[in-house]
Formats: structure tokens, sequence, C-alpha cells
């Protein structure tokens, strides 16, 4: 089992009685209680960043995405036009 540290808080007296509340309403001690907020947090501390990186990855991705599209359309456009001077060519 992992190691135990002992800290102290300090708590307005009204944040303590609604979390005291919580403590029975769960049936739990303060410790186990304020364990449980503790990994909840540091779950959803990371999937707000990870999915803050997503977004910032999704963005940058847009921006390469339509440089590659414009560079696929010049070079379809191209294509066409070469296409129809071959055509014109050999009528």
């Amino acid at each position: 089992m992992a190691e135990i540290k002992r800290i102290a808080i300090c708590l307005p007296d009204s944040l303590l009685k609604e979390f005291d509340n919580m403590v029975c309403n769960e049936n739990v001690n303060r410790s186990e209680l304020i364990r449980k907020a503790m990994r909840l947090y540091i779950k959803e501390t990371k999937v707000m960043d990870y999915s803050e990186r997503m977004r910032k990855g999704y963005i940058e991705m847009g921006q390469i995405n339509i440089t590659l599209a414009e560079i696929g359309l010049t070079a379809d456009y191209e294509t066409i036009v070469n296409y129809e001077s071959r055509l014109a060519e050999s009528e």
C-alpha cells in the first residue's frame, strides 16, 4: 500500500459544514471523501487538458488540410488544362 501522509488544510466554516453533510450522506470519513474528491479533480483536470490539446490539434490540422486541399485543387486544375489542351491538339 502507498505511504500515507498527514496534511492540514484550512476551510471556511460554511464549506466545512457542507462537506460534513456530504460525509454523512456518503457514509465515509473526511479523509476518504477528500481522497475521492482529489482523485476526481485530478481525473477531470486531465480530461480537460486532453480536450484542450485535441482542440488545438484540430485547429492546426484544419489549417494544414486547407493548404493541402488548395494544392490539390491547383494540381487538378493544371491536369484538366493539360488534358483539354491535348484534346484540342488531337482534333
